[in-house]
């Protein structure tokens, strides 16, 4: 899905729709209740938009469908707001907050109707640009925007998707799996010096913690740390918190690092926010966005160049 990486050339207007208008289609086809593989599902969508068939053949600069691109997107946006499940891998269908979203936008559903739906609050950032970088997410053609913005909005994306990816694949992962992921992350962003002094507990006496960092060759600078693989809506409590925080206390350490594939409560925040010990929680949106910067359990799939006028040249 590139189509915020390639925009459209002056010389030929689309005239296929943008994204938002297949999120309807998309909906009314998986009404059905049916687990639908993605290739079917997509000539269906394309078949009820009335896509001809030459729209269907355009393509954009990279060799993509322009119209597959699109339902990609539509695909992944209510992917995030968990209108469409993905039992495996790809395979969608329809759950009940996707069929209440279709039912109250007879007219067709457009992108201010997903940002009513908690589930896609929390992957899309408002208001412009978020305090951590990210994008905004748009459907639109910015035609008016920075080309750079553009491509970065583009790649904001594509790692928004990965991300949901991520955590659905840890989480369905065992504990131990997890573990030796935050371990690999650890390691990755270059805790534990040269000699990468990160070692998983994760063992019955571990003392309440699953993994420790040695951050001097003496081991006099130790980091603890909690990982804990939980589902949707699960967040972490104060207790969770208070444990891992006595467990700190019974090694004589006063930094950790907790970990979860869920949220933190607001009362494990605050509880962390007033103890004297130096505890950062990393929860499962951070966590994802982590090991995307340090390239672990990701690959990278295509590189693009920009380049511009080389001033020497011309002088």
């Amino acid at each position: 899905m590139s189509d915020s990486l390639s925009p459209e050339t002056p010389e030929r207007v689309s005239t296929i729709p943008l994204w938002p208008a297949f999120m309807k289609p998309l909906l009314e086809v998986l009404s059905d209740g049916s687990v639908w593989d993605k290739r079917p599902l997509e000539e269906a969508v394309l078949e009820i938009a009335g896509t001809t068939s030459a729209e269907r053949e355009e393509v954009l600069p990279s060799g993509q469908y322009r119209a597959l691109n699109r339902v990609g997107w539509a695909m992944s946006f209510l992917t995030r707001a968990q209108c469409i499940d993905k039992p495996a891998r790809a395979k969608f269908q329809i759950t009940d907050a996707g069929k209440v979203l279709l039912y109250e936008n007879p007219g067709g559903i457009e992108e201010k109707a997903l940002k009513q739906i908690a589930a896609f609050q929390d992957y899309v950032p408002t208001g412009g640009r978020a305090a951590n970088g990210s994008a905004r997410m748009s459907g639109k053609d910015d035609g008016d925007e920075d080309p750079i913005e553009q491509i970065e909005s583009g790649i904001a994306k594509f790692e928004a998707d990965v991300s949901i990816e991520i955590i659905r694949r840890l989480r369905e992962q065992h504990p131990d799996f997890f573990e030796q992921a935050v371990v690999d992350l650890l390691i990755a962003m270059g805790y534990g010096g040269a000699e990468q002094r990160v070692t998983r507990l994760g063992r019955t006496g571990d003392g309440g913690v699953d993994g420790v960092i040695d951050q001097d060759a003496l081991g006099l600078s130790r980091v603890y740390i909690q990982a804990k693989r939980y589902g949707v809506g699960n967040a972490v409590q104060r207790p969770e918190l208070q444990g891992f925080v006595g467990a700190l206390a019974d090694k004589g350490a006063t930094q950790g690092v907790f970990v979860t594939t869920s949220t933190f409560s607001s009362g494990a925040i605050e509880y962390v926010d007033r103890i004297p010990s130096r505890v950062v929680l990393i929860d499962g949106s951070r966590l994802a966005q982590l090991m995307i910067r340090y390239r672990v359990a990701v690959q990278v799939k295509r590189t693009y160049d920009v380049v511009e006028v080389d001033e020497d040249y011309f002088e």
